[in-house]
């Protein structure tokens, strides 16, 4: 597992992008999740195959990397759930800026996690 300093506090270091580093982090900061991890990864492998492409193995890694950045970082995760939240409040100005929101922290983490 790697981190970066300039993150501020991390409940984990951010992981190595593999299948199994991804799933021992996720298992930290969102073991719930863990099922959804499973049957996602079964879904792209299976597409991989049908495809012949690994294309989608490597779409899932992106995808949970970035999950989990979110989720290891506080900061970001309170963000994203505050963002997530806002989204179908009454009025338009507050959902629309949540929409924005919830886009910025998912730019974020993919270029944390892309390097």
């Amino acid at each position: 597992m790697s981190t970066q300093a300039d993150h501020g506090h991390e409940l984990v270091p951010r992981p190595e992008q593999t299948p199994d580093a991804l799933r021992a982090a996720l298992a930290v900061v969102a073991p719930g999740r863990l099922p959804e991890m499973q049957r996602t990864k079964d879904e792209a492998f299976a597409k991989a195959v049908e495809w012949q492409s690994l294309s989608p193995v490597q779409s899932w890694v992106l995808a949970w990397a970035r999950d989990i950045e979110i989720a290891r970082l506080p900061i970001l995760s309170a963000r994203y759930t505050h963002a997530q939240r806002s989204l179908e409040h009454q009025d338009p100005a507050v959902a629309d800026a949540a929409l924005r929101e919830l886009s910025a922290v998912l730019d974020e983490a993919m270029k944390a996690v892309r390097g």
